[in-house]
């Protein structure tokens, strides 16, 4: 889906790792949220709460998935998810734009 419609955007953005790595927070009437953002290149751990489906919309990373030692590569126009309450590491290639959807 290339538009969300009926949503609420908050204004204020997520701002991680000094600025190179921003979202802003898209709100759904069922409740579901997502996070639209741009990462610089870099490399940065995250946590998560809830599952995550990342969606690489442009730009490339390497992605290291917990329990694993293996990095894969992910492009636009691919995706990876990511299991609740883990750690996980992306080194980011080049300016990638991205949609993170929080499952459940």
């Amino acid at each position: 889906m290339s538009e969300f419609k009926n949503v609420t955007v908050i204004r204020e953005a997520n701002v991680y790792f000094d600025g190179k790595v921003t979202s802003r927070s898209v709100l759904f009437a069922d409740g579901s949220r997502k996070t639209l953002g741009i990462m610089l290149p870099g490399e940065y751990t995250f946590d998560t709460g809830k599952p995550e489906l990342m969606e690489i919309l442009a730009g490339e990373l390497d992605v290291q998935l917990p329990g694993s030692a293996e990095w894969k590569t992910v492009r636009g126009g691919e995706s990876f998810e990511v299991a609740a309450n883990a750690k996980f590491t992306m080194k980011v290639k080049t300016v990638t734009d991205y949609c993170c959807s929080y499952i459940g």
